[in-house]
């Protein structure tokens, strides 16, 4: 009816009710016209009856809310989205004529009659829509292919969308995994492979191990995988780099198994952020050299970083951990030990502790520390955030220690009524942690069937910004209490051990021929180290190394000095490569966080830096570089991905084709099409009783009843 599956009219009350008000009404209104004075003719009381009668039924419409609803049918026609890489990788040239097959495919796709309504867009970096106008003038210019974001960028119920076709080499060189948010869309996806699977001639640096922290003067070693088909026998030449310095250099023999390793011994000279490369001379008769050199960035420390190890009194916990921290020639480890009030051990004076790096407190404060000792520690600790490693022992002061509460990682809480015997437990989720790694074969058995040391019977309460490593552990009962803590909040670092007499470990391991003890030590130390002291302006950008165009993204953090987020802050990073200048206005995206993106059509190794500005004074600075062109990630991967395209096509019950074979796919996608066709009911309604003519027509119907009545002369 008129185009409308339904037509309903819905009341909230029951119909029963307003049919049994509908009778009342009109009783009513024929018992009051039954006898009129001055009586009327029958025609004008037929006329008075209806009036009264239909502003009365207005007015019980209005109170039972009625709602008229339309029903309408609309037939859904099914959807093919086809998305065409626009990559540089589609320009390799490798026999099979990449651009001419993925212009052909694409056309064919647009103009064949028996498949669906087709919405075609490009990938790469990013989406965009392309019309069939502009299909001969595609550049295959995107640094990076990134076929996640399809998958993310799908609206499922916005339309009927049947299948997805993709159009691709296969190759990410950029984005997520895929293969998860593509079988949650639950339509099937038809994948078409660009290019050929052939291994070609070809060397390539797979990966390099190294070291993320270094120290200079140190040596390290650096680890290269070589991956090389049909160049057996070949001879190269490769070499490492620190920025365009060359630091090693080896002549190799590529071997017959098709992978090998090569080592570099790496000595940096200063510290600070190095760029590296290792690089693998072109053979002639290499396919491709784009895969021939591998870029990283290594942060190198201050090569003697300053220990100051501060006892209450003389103990093996200070023996054992002082002999550990010298085992590693990086550091320079001085100690103060209590002997008596304002006497110690060691001949040092105070200035030790305005020039440490690390502080190591083993039952410090104690009864015979001085409150100026003690406060010269915790200043230090607060005001120039020097990280500190804390473990009980014998007389140290808990009174005194609570002075030192805010930048400990815990806090005390009772009294001290006796010491527990406690061991440690490590769970699986802390398994990976740095502090704790060792050369035992299961690192968490070793920790977790150490023998027990003593705890204070105190409540430890960690800050909520504490990281428990290890819990406690009491007659094979696991206590939810902490054992060892860190913590890096505010640009701040610490460890505890809530024990004394850590010593039993070292002696525990040492006949297993572990190094738990003196690893837990020294990695607790590097980590320490490694604390981002005092920034309150943070800015990163998303990678180091981009290909020519591909979009730069930046983030920044920005605190105040209380290191609470500052949200209204201006931020404008200056970009430099030799005499290259670029600006760009960070927006704000709340919560202290700024972002802003940039494309740089050139080559080179970039620099840049940035200030935080709020009301015109400076919160912070903040500096960073990155490197465009230097590798393309398009070119490093010359072989079709078929793997991941079958894949894909499989997970998702669609299905692979090669560029050669495509059209096999037309009668399946049109299947397809024809299973995903169904109809969709929509539903409209108009709330009857909140319109304000039914008012209106009541009031008139009444009006024009009164006037009649005033014109018969009736009462």
């Amino acid at each position: 009816m008129f185009g409308y599956e339904e037509i309903n009219l819905h009341l909230f009350y029951s119909s029963l009710y307003f049919f049994i008000a509908l009778i009342i009404i009109a009783a009513y209104t024929y018992y009051v016209y039954r006898f009129t004075v001055p009586p009327v003719g029958k025609t004008k009381k037929i006329v008075l009856v209806a009036l009264r009668t239909v502003a009365l039924i207005v007015i019980l419409f209005v109170f039972f809310e009625p709602v008229l609803s339309f029903t309408k049918r609309i037939i859904l026609e099914p959807v093919n989205l086809i998305f065409v890489d626009d990559s540089r990788s589609i320009t390799i040239k490798d026999g099979t004529d990449r651009i001419n097959k993925i212009k052909e495919i694409t056309s064919d796709f647009l103009t064949n009659p028996i498949l669906a309504k087709d919405e075609i867009y490009l990938f790469g970096s990013h989406i965009r829509e392309l019309s069939e106008d502009s299909l001969n003038n595609l550049g295959f210019d995107d640094a990076v292919t990134n076929i996640s974001q399809i998958f993310s960028s799908i609206e499922k119920d916005k339309k009927n969308y049947s299948t997805i076709i993709l159009i691709t080499d296969g190759v990410v060189t950029a984005g997520s995994n895929s293969i998860n948010k593509a079988t949650n869309l639950g339509f099937p996806i038809f994948t078409i492979g660009i290019g050929d699977t052939v291994q070609r001639k070809d060397a390539a640096v797979k990966r390099v191990q190294y070291n993320r922290l270094l120290y200079a003067e140190t040596p390290t070693t650096i680890s290269v995988t070589l991956l090389h088909n049909g160049l057996n026998g070949e001879n190269t030449v490769i070499s490492l780099y620190e920025e365009n310095a060359l630091m090693g250099q080896k002549n190799i023999v590529l071997n017959n198994t098709g992978i090998q390793n090569e080592i570099f011994t790496y000595t940096p000279q200063t510290s600070g952020e190095k760029k590296l490369a290792v690089v693998i001379s072109t053979l002639s008769d290499e396919f491709t050299s784009a895969n021939n050199k591998k870029v990283f960035y290594i942060n190198v420390l201050s090569n003697k970083v300053k220990v100051l190890i501060l006892a209450g009194s003389p103990s093996p916990d200070l023996t054992f951990i002082k002999n550990a921290l010298r085992t590693d020639e990086n550091f320079t480890v001085k100690s103060l030990t209590h002997i008596s009030k304002d006497k110690f051990a060691e001949q040092g004076s105070l200035e030790f502790v305005d020039s440490a790096d690390i502080y190591f407190l083993i039952g410090f404060p104690s009864n015979e520390t001085s409150p100026e000792l003690l406060n010269r520690v915790i200043t230090r600790i607060n005001d120039s955030r020097v990280p500190f490693f804390f473990t009980f022992a014998d007389g140290i002061d808990i009174n005194k220690l609570r002075a030192l509460q805010s930048e400990l990682p815990f806090s005390i809480l009772g009294e001290n009524s006796g010491l527990r015997e406690v061991q440690p437990q490590i769970f699986n989720d802390q398994k990976n942690n740095p502090i704790i790694q060792n050369s035992a074969p299961n690192i968490l058995d070793a920790w977790n069937n150490l023998p027990p040391i003593l705890q204070p019977s105190n409540d430890f309460v960690p800050k909520p910004e504490s990281n428990i490593i290890a819990k406690i552990n009491v007659n094979n009962t696991v206590l939810n209490l902490p054992l060892i803590i860190s913590r890096s909040f505010s640009g701040k670092r610490s460890i505890a051990v809530l024990g004394k007499d850590i010593w039993k470990w070292k002696l525990k391991t040492v006949r297993r021929d572990y190094d738990l003890f003196n690893s837990f030590i020294i990695n607790s130390l590097k980590w320490l180290n490694a604390s981002d002291k005092n920034k309150r302006v943070k800015i990163t950008s998303n990678k180091r190394n981009y290909s020519i165009g591909e979009l730069i993204e930046f983030e920044a953090q920005v605190y105040d000095e209380s290191i609470n987020p500052v949200s209204d802050a201006e931020i404008k990073l200056k970009i430099k490569s030799g005499t290259d200048n670029y600006e760009l206005d960070m927006q704000n995206a709340g919560n202290g966080l700024y972002e802003g993106s940039i494309r740089i059509n050139k080559k080179g190794d970039f620099v840049f830096s940035g200030n935080a500005l709020l009301y015109g004074k400076i919160l912070g600075h903040n500096t960073g570089t990155f490197n465009i062109g230097e590798l393309d990630l398009e070119m490093i991967d010359t072989r079709m991905n078929y793997e991941l395209l079958n894949l894909l096509a499989n997970e998702t019950h669609g299905e692979f084709a090669d560029a050669n074979n495509y059209k096999q796919l037309f009668e399946k996608i049109r299947i397809a099409n024809e299973k995903s066709r169904k109809a969709k009911f929509v539903t409209s309604e108009i709330t009857l009783w909140s319109n304000e003519w039914l008012m209106v027509i009541a009031i008139l119907l009444f009006s024009l009843e009164w006037f009649l009545r005033k014109r018969a002369g009736m009462l």
